[in-house]
């Protein structure tokens, strides 16, 4: 089953109001509960995010209600994922990394780059279904991908071209929409952004006030999540961390606003070290991987933070006694 964060339809309950529909409803009639938007990295089905915004489209009488949805938000929506990438050294880089990372906000779509002369398409790729259609669910993710273009590149979403398959809405899109669709495309061969080619040469923008209110919300939630529970706290942040290999101990410390000695000190008085976490986690998720067979061994090792597969296998034997793929194979036969 291909999972998305909850996250990413931030502010769905108060565009819904807006547009006089009851949001609760919706969500029940999708089989859904409204305790899943409480926290954005609640997963849910990718299939029932789609029917949940081709239902709300129909019932708020809005065929572009996934591209006003997204309207309204930033690039906060991908969680640590924007965090991650953003921290690439040129814009050419962040999105070539956008795979690598965009398991952590959702599976069953791939962000491809495509050459169309002077520019560059990054085109979205669902492997998803649902009976209802993705027409919403498309809408959303391609508006979310200018957003987050819009952000990195320090340029207004609005002049990021948004090119969609599906067909123009039956209405008059200009007078409905006003400006808010001038750069939107209909009837495109396919779902993409539409950028110059130099402009991935560029530095990265970073939005150091937003960055502060991404981890203060983050601290705000492990607190939540684990309360006085500093070993899990670390624990998860190494998790969420890992595929970026950005999870050093002053890493860790700093999302913690915590000195590095700081920490370290409190995790002895525990009675663990945070190389003891760190291995402990690695070893938890590689398990995961490998039971479900859900990437390949060299893919889970880059996505482990490790330098190659083979300081990752030798590391997983020297934990477990056995090789990944022997212990992948001794699960399958449970």
């Amino acid at each position: 089953m291909f999972l998305v964060r909850s996250g990413a339809i931030e502010g769905y309950t108060s565009l819904v109001v807006a547009l006089g529909e009851n949001p609760m409803r919706l969500l029940a009639a999708a089989g859904l509960s409204e305790s899943l938007l409480r926290n954005p990295n609640t997963y849910l089905a990718y299939s029932k995010l789609a029917e949940l915004l081709e239902l709300t489209a129909a019932a708020c009488s809005e065929p572009l209600f996934g591209l006003r949805l997204a309207g309204t938000q930033t690039s906060t929506v991908l969680g640590d994922v924007g965090v991650t990438i953003s921290q690439q050294p040129s814009v050419r880089d962040a999105f070539a990394s956008i795979n690598k990372h965009l398991y952590l906000h959702a599976r069953g779509v791939h962000v491809a780059q495509l050459q169309r002369g002077d520019d560059i398409d990054l085109e979205l790729k669902f492997e998803i279904t649902s009976p209802r259609g993705l027409n919403q669910l498309i809408q959303m993710s391609v508006g979310q991908l200018a957003n987050f273009a819009g952000e990195l590149l320090a340029v207004p979403n609005h002049t990021i071209p948004v090119l969609l398959r599906q067909p123009a809405p039956a209405t008059d899109i200009g007078l409905r929409y006003g400006n808010s669709v001038a750069g939107i495309v209909f009837d495109a061969n396919s779902n993409c952004i539409r950028l110059p080619a130099h402009w991935l040469e560029r530095k990265p923008h970073h939005d150091e006030a937003a960055l502060r209110r991404h981890f203060e919300d983050y601290i705000q939630l492990l607190e939540q999540r684990y309360p006085d529970n500093l070993q899990d706290q670390v624990r998860d942040i190494i998790g969420q961390a890992l595929p970026s290999g950005e999870c050093s101990l002053q890493r860790v410390a700093d999302i913690l606003d915590l000195h590095p000695r700081v920490l370290q000190k409190r995790l002895r008085l525990e009675g663990v070290s945070y190389v003891t976490l760190l291995q402990e986690t690695r070893l938890t998720i590689a398990r995961e991987h490998l039971r479900f067979k859900s990437m390949s061994i060299t893919d889970l090792a880059l996505n482990l933070g490790y330098a190659d597969v083979s300081v990752f296998s030798r590391c997983f034997r020297k934990l477990t006694g056995v090789s990944a793929r022997q212990w992948q194979a001794q699960w399958q036969t449970r």
